[in-house]
């Protein structure tokens, strides 16, 4: 599995029609599922939580619970939906995911997290992974994100998704929790010395190419988050600069890839806004980006809209010259 570069799990944005949109941006970024509850892929409709495009592979399913023994069944059926990864969450603060005793407020139970990775290791052939901060609350020494992951190392795991900050349980929203507590990139980089057979990816507010060199230097790999989602075209960035792909789409071929997609999710009874959505960032920082934002937002909310729409927007797109390459 490359993980080399990836986009992280992100609640109401990295659904499969996001993930359809970046792969035809890039083939080597691995992506990531929302974070699914371990109790409603068992209880719930398992097709519609997990079914996606096969063109989206590689492609990890993470996951949201504390039961061991539910966390096993939820990885067991992720495996049989053909997914590539299973990665728990360690990482959500929100206060209803703490209410069910799951994300980041597992920091503080790394026995019962161990318990949780043994079981779900023993259920799929696939690799387990986890995505934590670096604490909680007052409690962000290295010692003890140090001892958390020796715990969970035992286990026999061998990936860390590390997001480089803590989280506060119970104080600031799932906004502020992604902006307030400072980065602490160099606990990172100083797991990475202290696991150097670990895989330690590292993840939070990184928005460039520089800042993904940089990061590689000292770790095995780079996740990111909201630059992906509000300027997805980085992706093509990525793939030309870090995996050194030259065949990449211009921003006017992607939306052209994706308009079969759409008309086949249209007939399926999928609204136009639940896919285009995820592509009003596409042309960020281009002359005439505005009239891709604008033409959006009068037209993909429209349940019968006509995908030809689309086709007459990206003639008026090529008019105003947005369309433009990497490089």
């Amino acid at each position: 599995m490359n993980r080399k570069v990836s986009v992280a799990p992100m609640m109401d944005c990295t659904d499969r029609h996001e993930r359809f949109f970046l792969r035809l941006i890039s083939r080597n970024t691995l992506l990531y599922t929302e974070m699914i509850v371990d109790e409603a892929i068992i209880r719930g409709n398992k097709k519609k939580l997990l079914e996606f495009n096969i063109k989206e592979k590689p492609v990890a399913l993470q996951l949201g619970g504390s039961s061991p023994k539910l966390l096993a069944e939820a990885t067991k059926i992720g495996e049989d939906f053909g997914y590539d990864e299973i990665n728990l969450n360690l990482g959500c603060p929100s206060r209803k995911v703490q209410k069910n005793k799951f994300g980041a407020c597992l920091i503080k139970e790394p026995d019962l997290v161990a318990d949780c990775l043994n079981k779900m290791q023993s259920a799929t052939n696939l690799p387990v992974t986890i995505k934590t901060r670096i604490g909680y609350d007052n409690v962000e020494d290295y010692e003890n994100l140090c001892n958390f992951i020796s715990i969970l190392k035992l286990t026999g795991i061998k990936t860390f998704i590390i997001h480089a900050r803590k989280a506060m349980l119970g104080k600031f929203t799932p906004k502020q929790n992604l902006n307030i507590p400072p980065l602490k990139y160099d606990y990172v980089y100083k797991l990475k010395k202290d696991f150097p057979n670990e895989e330690i990816i590292i993840n939070g507010g990184i928005s460039s190419i520089e800042e993904i060199n940089s990061h590689l230097k000292k770790t095995d790999g780079v996740m990111i988050g909201r630059a992906a989602y509000h300027s997805p075209y980085l992706l093509a960035e990525i793939e030309k600069e870090i995996f050194k792909n030259e065949t990449i789409l211009s921003r006017q071929e992607v939306i052209e890839n994706l308009i079969p997609y759409v008309k086949d999710e249209l007939k399926k009874g999928t609204r136009l806004n639940q896919i285009m959505r995820h592509t009003l960032g596409l042309f960020h920082g281009q002359t005439g980006a505005s009239h891709w934002k604008r033409y959006l937002s009068e037209n993909m909310c429209v349940r019968d809209a006509d995908v030809q729409k689309i086709n007459h927007l990206m003639e008026k797109i090529r008019y105003n010259n947005v369309e433009s390459r990497v490089g």
